[in-house]
């Protein structure tokens, strides 16, 4: 028994290096600083690839929202000019035609409310960068200009 006695437990052999340790144990300052620079480039690129893709995005549900208030005036306003009319004349034979009018406009009034209020939904539907937002957040503090590390 030439070994000693390890109480039955195997000895494991350290693990051998990562490529990145020896990376970092051969590599000079300059070029680790050089590799950092380069990582950092990237990560900005792809935050603007990101931020400008989440406002194509953002953009399209803004113009449905514009797209939902444009309809709404525009269909308003056909409804309000010629069914007011119609209406209005209808109801000159029950009121005073002042009466009637007014009691149209009312009606058409709450026609447009409720547009107005779906395109208000539509707008709401709106999320900005909510991801690009998130990624920033998770740049290290040390990588921020102005910030002070401890």
């Amino acid at each position: 028994m030439s070994e000693a006695y390890t109480g039955g437990a195997h000895q494991a052999a350290a693990p051998p290096p990562s490529e990145a340790e020896q990376r970092s144990a051969n590599a000079s300052v300059g070029e680790l600083l050089g590799e950092v620079t380069k990582d950092l480039s990237k990560l900005m690129r792809q935050e603007v690839a990101l931020a400008k893709a989440e406002a194509t995005e953002s953009a399209k549900n803004a113009g449905k929202g514009a797209g939902m208030f444009a309809g709404a005036a525009i269909g308003g306003h056909f409804v309000l000019l010629f069914l007011s009319l119609a209406l209005m004349w209808g109801l000159d034979a029950l009121m005073p035609i002042g009466w009637a009018a007014v009691i149209v406009a009312v009606i058409w009034g709450i026609i447009a409310a409720v547009l107005a209020l779906q395109g208000k939904k539509e707008m709401k539907q709106i999320k900005g960068l909510p991801q690009t937002a998130e990624t920033v957040k998770e740049i290290p503090p040390t990588l921020k200009p102005g910030e002070h590390t401890r």
